[in-house]
């Protein structure tokens, strides 16, 4: 089902290609038609790599090959399709892994435990993965330095932009370069990552140092963010290392300090151009919760607000119903008192000590939520911990896409 570009989408960035990096992308028809679906990322060799997956207790094949072939701490080739996410799809599923990731590794040249696969789309049918097998001879021929917006497209499902980031950082005085793509509209509240995303930097950088930045940087990104709090089964997110630019060897003593920078903004620009389009999302939403017993107690708060759909289409309807956001704090099963809460939007607090606030005016609270971007605070008055979630509102568009799904 064809639908409007997200008002809140962002052009792609100028990316320039990376050293040790080539993509590319082309249709085998797995489910569109005339649309790409079939994307190839080859890595120079030796390239280290980092993991995060989901956290549903159903994920789909590909999360099961990638959980193992990450232990070898190397990745040469990593193939990804959409329109078919090969979730419960029993052993049909790991042949469809096993065959791919063999076919990938004979023309890469490499163990096939260094061939990563990811997929997304529909959940319960069978991956034709025959269909794949036989473009990869094509897709490698075909693999460029200049493929990150094809093969951005070409992860797309329901999203209705592509998405890129990328950055500089320092190491050791030599500039190396971090670029990410992702895909997500729908079935978002990671919960440990996003749906896809694949983060490549230039840098020499072992896996376990890379691990340990990836999982801090999506804590604090994806997993701050939601669209309808579902999280879906397929959700990947990896990082590879080419060390393809010569720069001194890191070491534990705070020489990664501005990659982590680096990564951490580039993890967040995807995870809130994720958000940005939500199936049907025509705002974006940032709720700051702070005054809580903890950090921990704060973002359970702060995710109930962003989940809750009363919040969601009182923000669609641009109604400034406060009443609805209390009702998701005092839902979340956190330590709240309603005599000690406060609540604002777009920066004027409207209820404070458990009432509205004498000689509340709402008219620039409604015009606050006439824009695309709407925030909302709330003061819990308990403690000192906080923490930020983003979403967006809830529309019928979201119903229109999600009900012609297989359609």
């Amino acid at each position: 089902m064809a639908t409007a570009v997200s008002p809140l989408a962002v052009p792609l960035p100028e990316l320039p290609p990376l050293a040790g990096v080539r993509l590319s992308a082309t249709a085998a028809g797995i489910r569109y038609q005339g649309r790409t679906d079939v994307v190839m990322m080859e890595v120079a060799p030796d390239s280290t790599v980092a993991g995060v997956f989901t956290s549903n207790q159903c994920p789909g094949a590909p999360i099961d090959w990638c959980r193992e072939s990450l232990k070898g701490g190397k990745v040469r080739v990593i193939v990804v399709n959409a329109g078919n996410a090969n979730v419960f799809t029993g052993r049909a599923g790991r042949v469809s892994c096993a065959e791919t990731a063999e076919a990938a590794a004979e023309l890469a040249g490499c163990p096939a435990t260094q061939v990563f696969v990811a997929s997304t789309g529909v959940i319960g049918e069978v991956l034709p993965h025959a269909k794949i097998v036989a473009v990869l001879p094509a897709l490698q021929s075909a693999l460029t330095a200049d493929g990150w917006e094809a093969a951005a497209r070409g992860i797309m499902t329901t999203d209705t932009f592509p998405k890129a980031s990328t950055r500089t950082a320092d190491i050791g005085g030599v500039t190396v370069r971090i670029t990410g793509i992702a895909k997500g509209s729908g079935m978002i509240a990671p919960d440990m990552a996003t749906m896809l995303c694949f983060v490549f930097t230039d840098a020499k950088i072992p896996a376990d140092a890379l691990q340990a930045m990836l999982k801090a940087g999506v804590d604090a990104s994806f997993n701050c963010t939601t669209v309808d709090s579902d999280t879906s089964t397929s959700d990947t997110v990896l990082l590879v290392a080419t060390g393809q630019t010569a720069h001194p060897a890191v070491s534990p003593d705070g020489m990664l300090a501005d990659f982590s920078r680096a990564l951490d903004e580039v993890l967040m620009d995807l995870a809130l151009q994720v958000t940005g389009d939500g199936e049907g999302a025509q705002k974006r939403v940032r709720i700051d919760v702070t005054g809580a017993t903890s950090d921990a107690s704060a973002k359970k708060i702060a995710m109930a607000v962003a989940n809750s759909p009363l919040v969601k289409t009182a923000i669609a309807g641009e109604d400034a119903n406060w009443g609805r956001i209390v009702m998701a704090v005092g839902k979340s099963g956190e330590p709240a008192d309603r005599d000690k809460l406060s609540i604002g939007v777009g920066g004027v607090w409207m209820a404070k000590e458990g009432a509205v606030i004498a000689g509340y005016d709402e008219t620039p609270v409604v015009a606050h939520m006439k824009g695309l971007e709407v925030e909302i605070a709330i003061d819990i008055g308990l403690g000192q911990g906080k923490a930020t979630a983003w979403t967006c509102d809830l529309t019928h568009g979201y119903i229109d896409i999600n009900g012609s799904y297989r359609s």
